[in-house]
């Protein structure tokens, strides 16, 4: 089935669409031996497609995609009170799974494939990558700034130190912070706010590791890139 060349390039997880019209614009992909325009269609499994005159990776059966989650979607794929799943926003050709989890009032960079043992590697504990969230508070404080820096215990279990940054203050006692964490504990941002007196009015994941959500549009999802899979794994 023929395709448009970009779409083809973010579907083998190779860069972003968007990445990969600029590919396409600057020369670099060919398609049977000629330069592709902007607009050039083609048949992955028919023709022979190249990025700087390296082949396409093979299509596996595999997706890996990353989600701007909006709030007001859950993670859980069933949910007794009907409420909407983030995965209903991805239509990719093929079930896809929540990569960990990212709560109902929270948004941002959510990861979702249907490769079990990706997905079972990625959330064990001993292979858990560093995720940074862009936090709103109310009720800030200075004090209560260097109490949020300090590591506690949650569900028995003592975090890390946490990375904390005062990106700017508000009116009404509000603040944004930078809140890097190296655990996945449930709700563990907010808590760990709450823990320091302070109230999260939104909450956004940014980024896990060096996979980042970027320009990314709110609902929007895309396949991650080679570089960014390599990454992870």
């Amino acid at each position: 089935m023929t395709q448009r060349i970009q779409k083809i390039l973010s579907a083998r997880g190779l860069c972003s669409r968007r990445r990969a019209e600029e590919l396409i614009l600057a020369g670099r992909v060919t398609c049977n031996g000629a330069v592709a325009k902007l607009g050039d269609t083609a048949d992955p499994e028919l023709d022979e497609i190249k990025v700087d005159g390296k082949l396409l990776p093979s299509a596996s059966g595999y997706v890996y995609i990353m989600l701007n989650k909006p709030r007001g979607y859950v993670t859980t794929l069933s949910d007794e009170k009907g409420r909407p799943n983030a995965a209903q926003l991805i239509d990719c050709g093929t079930r896809v799974y929540p990569v960990g989890r990212l709560d109902m009032d929270s948004e941002g960079l959510l990861l979702f494939t249907n490769d079990g043992e990706f997905a079972n590697r990625l959330m064990h504990p001993k292979h858990e990558v560093d995720k940074t969230y862009r936090v709103l508070v109310a009720g800030y404080s200075e004090e209560k700034l260097e109490k949020l820096k300090q590591p506690i215990e949650l569900d028995g279990y003592r975090i890390r130190t946490p990375g904390i940054k005062l990106l700017r203050t508000r009116e009404k006692g509000q603040a944004q912070l930078l809140v890097t964490i190296h655990e996945g504990r449930n709700r563990q941002v907010r808590r760990m706010c709450d823990a320091a007196g302070m109230k999260v009015l939104r909450l956004q994941r940014i980024s896990e590791g060096s996979v980042k959500l970027g320009d990314l549009e709110l609902g929007k999802w895309r396949h991650l890139t080679q570089e960014e899979l390599a990454y992870l794994k």
